[in-house]
Order: C-alpha cells, then structure tokens, then sequence
C-alpha cells in the first residue's frame, strides 16, 4: 500500500493562501506520478492537478489554472498543492492520488489514494 497522508488542510480566510501536503512512507515514492483532486459538499471529485516522477510535466484543470501550483520533494517523498487567492467555492474535502501512468491519475482512476484534508474557505 502506497499510505498516501494528506495536511495541511484548516479554515482559511478568502484571499490567503494554503499549502496541502501528501506524504507517503514508501521509498518508491519517486515510482509514481502523483495528483490532488477535491471534492465540494454536493458535488463529484473533480480533478486538480497532476505531477510527473521526476516533476517535469504537471497538468491542470482549465478551469483552476493559475491559483494552483502542485510540486513534489521526492527525497521527502511529498508533493504539494499551493492554492492562492482562496475563494469560498475552494472549500472542499482535498484528496492526493499516486499511480504509475499519469492519465490514470489525471482520470482519477488512480491505485492510490490518501483520505483527504478538509480546506474550509471563510468569507
């Protein structure tokens, strides 16, 4: 099991920023395409972004480029989602997802799966 870790989830005022973490105890971290997804009260998941290996190839959604970044630290077997400018419709359940071909992850058909963090926009 990859044990994928979601933090760094809380109540955060619209217009601050936040940063989401999944980490994982597996050393073949770095095996792994890695991605977030979230889901809102009432509505499906939806994808967020995606982050290739070795982090050379990250995609978005359409409709949430520029207010997110997703990264990855593969000697601490991590990756990251920065959200910026939070808008009360941000608020979400936040869940990171691993696997080994990169259109799984993005699908959200993905093997693995943290539990997700609660990010809660305040307006």
């Amino acid at each position: 099991q990859a044990q994928l870790v979601e933090s760094g989830g809380g109540l955060v005022q619209a217009g601050g920023s936040v940063r989401l973490s999944c980490s994982t105890a597996r050393r073949t971290f770095s095996a792994y395409v890695t991605g977030w997804f979230r889901q809102a009260p009432g509505k499906e998941r939806e994808f967020v972004a995606a982050i290739s290996q070795n982090g050379d190839r990250t995609r978005y959604a359409d409709s949430l480029k520029g207010r997110f970044t997703i990264s990855r630290d593969n000697d601490k077997n991590t990756v990251y989602l920065q959200i910026t400018s939070l808008k009360p419709e941000d608020t979400a359940v936040y869940y990171c997802n691993a696997d080994g071909a990169f259109e799984a992850v993005v699908a959200g058909t993905a093997y693995f799966w943290g539990q997700g963090t609660q990010v809660t926009v305040s307006s």
